[in-house]
């Protein structure tokens, strides 16, 4: 998709400025732009692991079990908010490559009050149906009324979550990545700090057990993201929203729509996959579910390089496509393989080679610590293809084909990865075979996304890619969206 090169004027640009990401050495962007965001992982890395060590050796393997029942519904929130960002990332990432100011202050007000009005449906709709997702899933009965009141709890950390994602896509979109770094880490660090405090009770503090890690994240992102806010604002920066003129604009609006929903719809399939994965694994008992938490988490600590890889090869491309610079676009996709793999090979090593002594860090229980081992065994194998499927997928969302990315999840979660878990669980009737579905699942996704990158079908504009998808095609061909079209026009006056 490519955007309108009209307009390049210079107007509402602000005292600061981001960065330029279409010129200079490609490997030399990809990294520096992506150190940022890798520590930033780092950091939410190290308090998820903290967090866990805490609430595996502090309150015991069913409060870890209750954490890991609520991820899934905690994931489906990030995902509609990560989808709607990630919309805004392509559109300011593709106007500022071509210089068009003007457009870009529009996206940005445009998408605050698309996030915020999101934020508020999700979070009234999370609240009330936590304790049916929870029993959905299947939870052990001494786990369901842990899970249940966390949930609810980390619900209400939804509209702050929205704005941290919102301010940092649009921030990293004009290649400012250590601007939202400062603020997510110093969030981190005050959630590790009331994290003890309000789960034992000390320091006179309320001893709230599991829901006073949630409390503690209330208050952190809270005053995260008012921090970011306001500092935007006193700075003057380029992408600090004008909050006297914020108006929907029905143009803008659809084509966020239009590049966001898929995006959204990719993250949620992800996110009712895990769901699913989860209840299969609650079925082996809670030694199981605790085991399969904790190595999602050491799944994500190994997933991290290559996720800020993917993140920075979203942004570069998005740039140097607004501006017309396919061929660079090509070395950013290599670049991001040779940078992904180089990060992502000690993690595989490691989960590979001493996975009992990862599992140690969380948890004593010895059933726990073998059922987790066996896990990384197996998917330590497929870290390295996860790093080139975040890559391609970058530099394909980049471009604004979310639709692609979306039915390749479809196909890897749904067609492979639920299927084959539920047929291999039975037939070696071992959580194991579970293990080895999500291992084919990450062989067949990233081929699957490689492939499409390799086709060049990225290339071609949005508006020509939509009809691949006939659902989605008609959805915005039908009556009903241009009913939508004219409303938001109206609304925006």
């Amino acid at each position: 998709m490519r955007l309108p090169l009209a307009k390049r004027g210079s107007s509402g640009t602000g005292s600061l400025f981001g960065k330029d990401l279409t010129t200079g050495s490609v490997a030399r962007n990809l990294l520096f732009f992506s150190i940022p965001m890798l520590m930033g992982s780092l950091a939410h890395t190290a308090y998820s692991i903290i967090n866990a060590v805490w609430v595996g050796n502090g309150l015991g393997p069913s409060a870890m079990a209750a954490v890991t029942v609520s991820f899934p519904i905690i994931f489906v929130l990030m995902a509609v908010a990560g989808g709607l960002t990630l919309a805004t990332n392509v559109l300011v990432s593709q106007s500022y490559g071509a210089k068009d100011f003007d457009r870009l202050a529009k996206v940005i007000r445009n998408s605050l009050v698309l996030t915020l009005a999101l934020s508020l449906i999700c979070l009234v709709v999370g609240r009330f149906s936590a304790e049916f997702f929870v029993r959905a899933m299947g939870t052990p009965p001494d786990v369901l009324p842990l899970a249940v009141s966390y949930l609810r709890l980390m619900v209400l950390t939804t509209p702050f979550m929205f704005g941290i994602f919102l301010f940092a896509s649009v921030l990293r979109g004009v290649g400012d990545s250590k601007t939202p770094l400062y603020f997510q880490a110093s969030s981190l660090v005050l959630t590790a700090v009331l994290d003890p405090l309000l789960m034992f009770g000390w320091a006179g503090f309320p001893r709230l057990g599991l829901n006073g890690t949630a409390i503690a994240t209330i208050i952190s992102q809270g005053a995260a993201v008012a921090a970011l806010a306001f500092y935007l604002h006193r700075s003057r920066h380029m992408v600090a929203p004008d909050w006297r003129r914020l108006r929907i604009d029905s143009d803008i609006s659809l084509l966020t729509l239009r590049i966001g929903l898929p995006s959204m719809l990719q993250q949620v399939l992800v996110s009712f996959g895990i769901m699913f994965i989860v209840s299969m694994v609650n079925r082996f008992g809670t030694h199981c579910a605790a085991a399969y938490g904790i190595a999602m988490r050491i799944d994500q600590l190994a997933f991290m390089p290559a996720m800020a890889i993917g993140t920075a090869t979203s942004t570069l491309a998005g740039q140097n496509i607004g501006a017309q610079f396919y061929d660079r676009v090509k070395l950013v996709f290599r670049w991001g393989v040779v940078l992904g793999w180089g990060l992502t090979l000690p993690a595989s090593v490691v989960s590979i080679g001493i996975p009992s002594l990862m599992m140690r860090m969380f948890t004593q229980d010895a059933d726990v610590i073998q059922t987790g081992a066996h896990y990384l065994r197996i998917a330590g194998v497929g870290y390295l293809l996860v790093a080139v499927m975040f890559v391609s997928n970058g530099v394909i969302n980049g471009s604004g084909h979310t639709v692609a990315t979306t039915f390749f999840t479809l196909i890897v979660f749904w067609a492979v990865r639920i299927p084959m878990a539920a047929f291999l669980s039975q037939h070696i009737g071992r959580v194991e075979g579970i293990w080895y579905a999500i291992l084919l699942s990450y062989a067949i996704g990233a081929a699957m996304s490689v492939s499409y990158y390799l086709s060049g079908r990225w290339r071609k504009p949005l508006k020509q890619f939509v009809t691949v998808s006939l659902l989605v095609h008609r959805m915005l061909n039908s009556r009903w969206s241009r009913f939508v079209q004219r409303a938001f026009r109206r609304a925006g006056g």
